[in-house]
């Protein structure tokens, strides 16, 4: 164990899902990445996450609700959700059920790594 948080990437397209590993691993997290939400939700490890950095349209299930999954199931985790197609409403509504920060592509690493390090500092979302 590294004493440093650990960041789940999931992302459905490998070269964004890579790069972002990349990118929190040299700001000093330390990242698993999963291909889909689904993969995310068998893994043992995701009780280990201080922090979900997700996409937001992937198939089968969105990042958002893959998040809603999460608290539903009282394992609430905070969340970074990542956009090439911003919408105000879905912004609103993932804001609304806790979502920690919403990034439309492209956004500066500067921007991911402030938003993963204020989930963090945050902790998971509220439990109902």
């Amino acid at each position: 164990m590294t004493g440093k948080p650990l960041v789940a990437v999931v992302d459905d397209d490998a070269s964004l899902r890579h790069a972002t590993q990349n990118l929190l691993e040299a700001a000093g997290f330390s990242t698993i990445t999963f291909e889909s939400p689904q993969r995310f939700l068998e893994s043992a490890r995701r009780r280990d996450v201080s922090c979900l950095v997700t996409d937001m349209r992937m198939p089968g299930m969105t990042g958002l609700e893959l998040f809603q999954q999460l608290v539903a199931a009282d394992n609430p985790i905070a969340t970074v959700l990542i956009t090439a197609y911003p919408d105000e409403t879905v912004r609103a509504t993932a804001r609304k059920a806790g979502i920690r920060c919403y990034l439309s592509k492209p956004f500066s690493p500067e921007q991911l790594c402030n938003c993963v390090r204020s989930a963090i500092a945050s902790g998971s979302t509220r439990k109902s």
